[in-house]
């Protein structure tokens, strides 16, 4: 049997819809809100969500379990033997083996699932993105269940992650997992299926010997990630976790150029696309051998920085490097150009430009088509400040000319909108970027003197929340729309005066009593926030301690 070799399978399971969370005539869950059938949870709060018993429901969604491979085989023959005793339906689930260009072939062993295949990654590309972008091309389950070829999984894995699916199209489900020792030689496929089958799956390995995965750090820290709000996205991190083939789909699949770091990226676009992360705590799995970042944590981190900070502006090594600039901005600006002066726009684009938050692109929005270089009077032609504007910043890489707003940009945090003649302070949009985080909402609206709600506001939309309340309302445009985002986010209104600076005045001065009094109010909220983490980490060390003593004398002794 040859590594290109296919089995043939029957077509998994039937094709429907997500069946609706909302039973008619019942009252909703607390704290939930219906959206067309589908609950609607804001922020990352599932707790409305009631997921049914394990062993006590019946699926109806198909799923793919797709798993990329290099190498290891005698992983991989465990790891479809648990698949093989899996409390899911067989006949609604699949398992597709990606062998990633292993240097011996891959064979399918004897013990496995009834529909698994084995395939080879796609040509002109390697690693485990591309390898699983390819299992997910060649499957056909609603859901999408990505499992490394070094997880044993406990009997009811897959059926616990399914049941958040069957409740909502736009979860992301988190598979538990434990770290321990491998050692090919204690026990056979057949054994841990039989082991698997009977509930006993604990019992393969010592869990006190086991290391937790560091993702469970924020997931308790956090009320089981119901409080992480838009740092949710960073538990998904690989190894097992499942999504719908929609949102694995609109989130454009993992970027293959990633050999490390891919999970991080991939998680982030999931999140801008309106995603909230479960992790399902209900069942395990054991992790044969412990990870590379367990094992070489400094190198991996050093090689994935460079790399995922260019792809994800919320990855937090990034931010400690505001003053750069990177492929894809942490902001996209739009200031409207058309019918404004060149002195209007240049005090609102040059402030930006030259802010301590470079991180941006800049669209400027007016009707650049209608410049020609047929002869005309240069000081009295009729667009004249519409071409003094586009020769002032066509040379800055971040400006961008545009007939129109441009649709929001899904791999980009935040959309800001601010009209001509503003000038923002140097710190503005770090200052905004800032508020909209410790609030944890998904618009702020920051009014200047004279606003009306349409005009003379600064506005920051978040894109994650903008994207789930356009899956929730496909047609909602205008105040519809944020009132979606409301609901599911929530908006902050705070007095714009402290992001821009008065154009009338004399002389603007940083010693200024309501700059340095919003200064000063600043940097004691981020004392207290400082002060308040320093306590919470000596109380953890002085817990953790004890436990990790007793871990690093385990290792000694063996």
């Amino acid at each position: 049997m040859t590594s290109t070799e296919e089995h043939a399978a029957p077509a998994v399971g039937p094709v429907s819809d997500t069946g609706p969370a909302i039973v008619p005539g019942e009252p909703l869950p607390r704290g939930a809100v219906d959206f067309g059938g589908q609950l609607r949870l804001r922020r990352n709060d599932y707790a409305p969500l009631t997921p049914p018993v394990l062993g006590e429901w019946t699926p109806t969604l198909s799923v793919s379990v797709v798993i990329p491979a290099h190498g290891h085989p005698e992983k991989l023959a465990l790891v479809l033997a648990s698949l093989a005793a899996q409390s899911y339906p067989a006949h609604l689930m699949e398992v597709v083996v990606v062998d990633d260009g292993s240097p011996e072939p891959l064979t399918l062993p004897e013990v496995r699932p009834e529909n698994t295949r084995l395939i080879t990654s796609a040509p002109g590309g390697w690693g485990s993105g591309h390898a699983v972008n390819t299992g997910v091309a060649a499957s056909s389950g609603q859901v999408v269940l990505r499992l490394d070829a070094d997880m044993l999984v406990y009997r009811e894995h897959v059926e616990s992650q399914m049941r958040w699916h069957h409740q909502i199209d736009y979860g992301v489900a988190l598979g538990h997992k434990m770290f321990v020792d491998f050692d090919p030689a204690a026990m056979t496929p057949a054994h841990v299926r039989d082991e698997v089958a009977a509930g006993r799956a604990e019992l393969l390995f010592d869990r006190e010997g086991a290391d937790p995965h560091w993702v469970e750090r924020l997931i308790n820290k956090n009320d089981r990630l119901r409080t992480a709000g838009r740092l949710s996205y960073k538990v998904f991190v690989g190894a097992t976790g499942s999504l719908h083939r929609s949102l694995f789909e609109t989130a454009g699949g993992l970027d293959a150029a990633l050999v490390l770091g891919g999970d991080t990226e991939f998680a982030y676009r999931v999140a801008q696309s309106g995603a909230v992360f479960v992790p399902d705590l209900d069942t395990s799995s054991w992790h044969l051998g412990r990870s590379q970042m367990q094992t070489r944590r400094d190198a991996g981190t050093r090689y994935r920085m460079p790399f995922v900070s260019n792809r994800v502006p919320d990855f937090h090594l990034r931010r400690k490097h505001p003053e750069r600039q990177w492929e894809v901005p942490l902001v996209d600006v739009v200031l409207d150009a058309a019918g404004h002066t060149l002195e209007e726009v240049d005090a609102t684009a040059a402030a930006l430009l030259a802010g301590t938050t470079p991180d941006l692109r800049l669209w400027l929005v007016g009707p650049w088509d209608s410049l020609d270089e047929d002869r005309r009077s240069p000081l009295d032609e009729e667009h004249l400040d519409l071409r003094l504007i586009r020769e002032t910043f066509r040379g800055d890489p971040r400006v961008r000319f545009v007939a129109a707003a441009p649709q929001r940009d899904p791999r980009v945090t935040f959309r800001l909108t601010v009209g001509a003649g503003t000038a923002p302070s140097p710190d503005a949009l770090g200052d905004l970027v800032k508020e909209i985080d410790r609030e944890g909402a998904g618009l702020l609206c920051a009014p200047l003197p004279g606003a009306t709600r349409s005009d003379g506001v600064l506005r920051l939309e978040r894109a994650s929340a903008f994207a789930r309340a356009l899956h929730l309302e496909p047609g909602a445009t205008g105040t519809d729309l944020d009132r979606v985002v409301e609901l599911t986010c929530g908006t902050h209104w705070i007095p714009g005066e402290p992001f821009v600076v008065d154009p009338g005045a004399e002389e603007v001065s940083e010693d200024r009593p309501e700059v340095v009094r919003n200064r000063l109010d600043r940097a004691l909220a981020e004392a207290d926030r400082l002060r308040a983490r320093a306590e919470r980490a000596e109380r953890k060390l002085r817990w953790f301690t004890p436990g990790l003593t007793r871990r690093v004398l385990r290792r000694l002794a063996r």
